[in-house]
C-alpha cells in the first residue's frame, strides 16, 4: 500500500503536498475509496480517498517498530549524483540524520544559497526513500558542517571510515559495543580524509575502522557502512 508523509492532520482530515496529491491522481491513478497510508508525528494512518481527492482517516495502524539505534552520517560533499544514492539508500537503511560535510579534500563546494537550494531537493530525496521503504520518519538533514563543528557533537560511539590497514574492522569494534544507542560515523571525500584531519578526529573521541581490503568509493562506503550497523543491531 503506497505510503505518504501528512502536512497536517485536523479532525479526521489529511493535508498532503500538492505534489503527493498529483502523484495519487496521475501517477499511481488512484480512485475514490483507495486505501494509502499516511504518517503524520510518527503515528501512521489507514486513509480512504474521497471525492476532490480528500482524504480521510480510517483508524491508526498500530507500529510494531521496535526501539533502535540512533545512527548519524556525516558524508562528505560529493558529486550529486553519488550524493542522491547515499541520501536514497542510507534512508532505505535506517539512517536518523544525514551531515553534509566539508572536509579539505571535497570537491564540491556549497554557498550558503546553492546549499539551501540542494537541501530541498535532498529533503525530497529523503522523504519518497521513506515512503518507499515504509517508515514512520523522514531523516533530518542537517546544514553543512565543518569538522570544527562535527566534534562537537556528543554519541556514544564515534567512527570515521579510515583506509589503513592497521585499524579494526567495523565487525569488530560494534561488537564490542553492544549496548550504545548513539552512533555517528564519519564518510570521506572522494580524495579521501588527510592524516592531519584523521588525528584531529582521534583527538576528540573518534576511531578509525575499516570496512575490509577493498577501497570503496565513498557512496559504497555509506552504504556498506549503514547496512553493517543495519545487520549488527538488528534495526
Amino acid at each position: 500500500m503506497q505510503r505518504y508523509f501528512a502536512k497536517n492532520i485536523e479532525k479526521e482530515k489529511v493535508t498532503l503536498k500538492e505534489s503527493d496529491i498529483h502523484h495519487i491522481k496521475n501517477v499511481m491513478r488512484m480512485n475514490i475509496h483507495n486505501k494509502i497510508e499516511v504518517v503524520f508525528n510518527k503515528k501512521i494512518y489507514l486513509c480512504e480517498i474521497l471525492n476532490n481527492y480528500q482524504i480521510k482517516i480510517i483508524e491508526e495502524i498500530i507500529s510494531n517498530e521496535q526501539n533502535k539505534k540512533e545512527i548519524i552520517l556525516a558524508s562528505s560533499l560529493i558529486k550529486e549524483q553519488k550524493q542522491d544514492l547515499i541520501l536514497q539508500k542510507t534512508t532505505e537503511l535506517g539512517v536518523d540524520t544525514i551531515i553534509p560535510l566539508c572536509l579539505s579534500r571535497c570537491v564540491v563546494k556549497l554557498d550558503e544559497n546553492k546549499f539551501a537550494k540542494k537541501k530541498i531537493r535532498w529533503e525530497s530525496i529523503c522523504k519518497e526513500a521513506s515512503e518507499q521503504s515504509k517508515r514512520n520518519d523522514i531523516p533530518t538533514i542537517k546544514n553543512i558542517h565543518k569538522i570544527e563543528d562535527l566534534v562537537k557533537i556528543e554519541a556514544d560511539l564515534k567512527l570515521v571510515l579510515d583506509t589503513k590497514e592497521n585499524f579494526k574492522t567495523i565487525k569488530n569494534v560494534l561488537h564490542n559495543h553492544p549496548t550504545c544507542d548513539k552512533i555517528i560515523i564519519v564518510i570521506g571525500p572522494e580524495g579521501g580524509i588527510t592524516k592531519e584531519e584523521i588525528t584531529y578526529l582521534h583527538k576528540h573521541g573518534y576511531q578509525s575502522v575499516s570496512l575490509g581490503e577493498n577501497i570503496l568509493r565513498s557512496e559504497t562506503a555509506a552504504i556498506a557502512a549503514l547496512s553493517m550497523l543495519n545487520y549488527h543491531y538488528l534495526r
